[in-house]
C-alpha cells in the first residue's frame, strides 16, 4: 500500500502495447541465486490503555512528525488509515533481516511510548470502522476506484496489516530454485501461509465467520485489482499478459484530482491514447496499483501473510517461508507437500479460488492445509540451522509449530478464544459446515 511513485513529471514518450510488454517482462523477475530478502512489516497504531477507542488523526501526526526524526535504516510509511510499515533494506541473510527491522522497532516503540501509543499486531481492525488519515491524490482516486466494487476497498486500505516476504526472483534455469518453481510454488504454498497465520477474525468486535478477514477483504475488491494471473510455464508472459489487461486505477494530473477511468485496461489505454497517452511513468505507477497475492516486482513480493500478535511474531512467518524457498531441500519437501493441494485450485488464480478461499475462512481446521503445514513446517525447522539461524529465532518457529499447526490452529483462534471467553474454541467435525 505505501508503494506509492510520485505523481505527474516531465512530459516523456507515449509507450506502446508492444513496449510495455516487453519492458514488464524485463523489470519483473530479475534472476539469479537467491541470496537476498526482506520483509515489511505493517502495524495498527492504537493507545494500549484504551485499544477501543480510535487515536485522534492529532495524536497520529504528533507521534508520526516525532518518529520522521528517529535514525531508521528501514523504509518508514504510513498507510491510508494511519497504519505503519517498516521495509527492510536487501538483506543477505535471514538474520541480518531480522537484527534491521528488530532494533528499527525498538526505536519506533521507544518513540511511540512517548505518545501513549503501541503497535498492534494483527491482519484487521478488530474494533474500528475504516478512517482515512492520509488524504492525497493516489489514495482520494484510489477510494473512488475501489468503492465501485463495495467497502471492501475502504477496509483493505484503512484497517489491514500484513506481514509481506520479499524473496529472490530464482535462477534463470529449471529446479528447485528456478523462477518458475518459485513462482508456481509462492501460489501454492501461499494458500499454507494463510491458514498458518490467519490472524484476523474479528470486524465490528464480531466474528465475520473467516480466520483472516484481510484475505477475505482482499478477494472482495475483484481479480483486476488483487488476483494474480493464470499459472503457466511462462511467468514473464503471464504477468505482462495480467498488467496489460487490468483496470488502469487513475491517470494522473499535475493540478486537481485525478481521473478515475471506469474499466479502462492499460491495453486499452496505449491503444485509445485517451484521455491522453500513458507513458513508462504511468506503467510504473500502474504497477503500484496492482496487489496480487505474490507480485513480482524484480524479486517475489508474498503478500498474504496477516500481521502477526507480539512484538517478534512477524519474525516466525519471515523465517519459515525463507527456510522454504531459500533453502533446496526444504524448498523441494515443500513443493511435494503442496503439489497435492494444487487440484483444489481448479486452475483458477488466487486468491479467487477454492484452496485460498478455505485457508481464510478455515485456516489449518481445513485437513489437507493442516497436513501440508505440519511437513512445511518440519522442513522449514530443519532447514533454519543451514541457513544461519539463532536459537532464538528457531524456537519462536518451533513454539508456532507447537501452539498452532500441530494442533491444526492458528493465532485467529486465540482471539476467538479470549472473544468467547473459553480456553478452546468449539471447531465443528465438518470445517466446511
Amino acid at each position: 500500500m505505501s508503494d506509492s511513485v510520485s505523481g505527474c513529471t516531465e512530459p516523456r514518450p507515449a509507450v506502446t502495447e508492444a513496449e510495455v510488454e516487453a519492458l514488464v517482462r524485463g523489470i519483473c523477475f530479475k534472476t539469479g541465486p537467491p541470496r537476498s530478502l526482506g520483509v515489511e512489516v505493517e502495524w495498527l497504531v492504537h493507545d494500549p490503555h484504551r485499544p477501543r477507542l480510535s487515536v485522534a488523526p492529532e495524536r497520529l501526526e504528533a507521534a508520526y512528525a516525532a518518529l520522521r526524526t528517529v535514525p531508521l535504516r528501514s523504509a518508514l510509511t504510513v498507510e491510508p488509515g494511519g497504519q505503519l510499515e517498516l521495509s527492510s533494506p536487501p538483506a543477505a541473510s535471514l538474520m541480518e533481516c531480522v537484527g534491521t527491522v528488530s532494533a528499527d522497532l525498538d526505536a519506533v516503540r521507544a518513540a511511540l511510548r512517548g505518545h501513549d501509543l503501541g503497535l498492534l499486531g494483527i491482519g484487521h481492525d478488530p474494533w474500528h470502522p475504516p478512517r482515512r488519515f492520509l488524504h492525497e491524490p493516489r489514495y482520494d482516486a484510489m477510494e473512488a476506484c475501489l468503492d465501485r466494487t463495495g467497502p471492501a476497498g475502504r477496509a483493505m486500505m484503512c484497517t489491514s496489516a500484513s506481514v509481506q516476504v520479499c524473496l529472490d526472483a530464482g535462477y534463470e534455469v529449471p529446479g528447485p530454485l528456478g523462477h518458475v518453481r518459485r513462482w508456481w510454488l509462492a501460489h501454492q504454498l501461499g494458500a499454507v501461509l494463510v491458514a498458518a497465520f490467519a490472524n484476523s477474525p474479528l470486524a465490528g468486535d464480531e466474528p465475520t465467520g473467516w480466520l483472516s478477514t484481510r484475505q477475505l477483504r482482499w478477494t472482495q475488491i475483484g481479480p483486476g485489482r488483487a488476483g494474480a494471473p493464470v499459472l503457466d510455464v511462462d511467468p514473464r508472459g503471464a504477468w505482462a499478459r495480467h498488467v496489460l489487461d487490468s483496470p488502469v486505477m487513475c491517470v494522473r494530473r499535475d493540478g486537481g484530482p485525478w481521473d478515475v477511468p471506469e474499466g479502462l485496461t492499460f491495453r486499452e489505454w496505449t491503444r485509445s491514447g485517451s484521455p491522453r497517452p500513458p507513458t513508462q511513468d504511468d506503467l510504473d505507477y500502474h504497477l503500484t496499483t496492482l496487489f496480487p497475492p505474490v507480485r513480482p516486482r524484480g524479486h517475489l513480493e508474498l503478500r498474504m501473510i496477516d500481521a502477526q500478535p507480539g512484538d517478534d511474531g512477524w519474525i516466525v512467518p519471515l523465517a519459515v517461508t525463507t527456510a522454504l524457498f531459500d533453502d533446496p531441500e526444504a524448498t523441494e519437501t515443500a513443493y511435494r507437500a503442496v503439489k497435492p493441494l494444487a487440484e483444489r485450485s481448479l486452475a483458477l488464480p488466487a486468491p479467487h479460488n477454492p484452496l485460498w478461499l478455505d485457508a481464510a475462512r478455515y485456516g489449518l481446521a481445513d485437513p489437507e492445509l493442516h497436513e501440508a503445514a505440519v511437513v512445511c513446517f518440519a522442513a522449514a525447522l530443519d532447514a533454519l540451522p543451514r541457513l544461519g539461524a539463532t536459537t532464538e529465532v528457531i524456537n519462536a518457529v518451533a513454539a508456532h509449530q507447537d501452539r498452532y499447526v500441530i494442533r491444526g490452529r492458528c493465532p485467529a483462534d486465540d482471539l476467538l478464544d479470549r472473544l468467547r471467553g473459553a480456553d478452546r474454541p468449539p471447531h465443528g467435525k465438518d470445517f466446511r459446515t
